[in-house]
């Protein structure tokens, strides 16, 4: 599951990993609000993809916890003037019935906006 959320996730497609949440899923990157709801994250998500030319996930360990995964790498961003950013990420996933019921990313990008 793990593989194949990455790579939705690195292919911009909003609908593919939106299919890996349960409806009522809580979706929080960084230090934001969370976001609840299937269509409130596909709306957030959509908005982050289409801030970025690119982005490319390496994970380098996963673990799995009693009630999910917990996975850690570097995601390299790519801005639409061609420039690159790389930054470390640790993401909670915690799933019940094979959806993903709460997605945590532990990430500064901050960087990512700046001028």
């Amino acid at each position: 599951m793990l593989k194949a959320l990455f790579a939705a996730v690195d292919r911009m497609d909003t609908e593919a990993f939106a299919g890996y949440l349960s409806d009522g899923c809580r979706f929080r990157f960084g230090n934001q609000a969370p976001v609840v709801g299937l269509d409130p994250i596909k709306s957030y998500i959509g908005g982050f993809f289409r801030s970025l030319q690119g982005l490319h996930h390496e994970i380098t360990e996963s673990w799995p916890v009693s009630d999910g995964i917990v996975c850690h790498g570097v995601v390299n961003y790519t801005r639409h003037d061609g420039s690159q950013l790389q930054v470390p990420f640790c993401n909670l996933l915690k799933i019940h019935d094979g959806k993903i019921t709460e997605y945590l990313i532990f990430a500064d990008n901050s960087a990512l906006y700046l001028n």
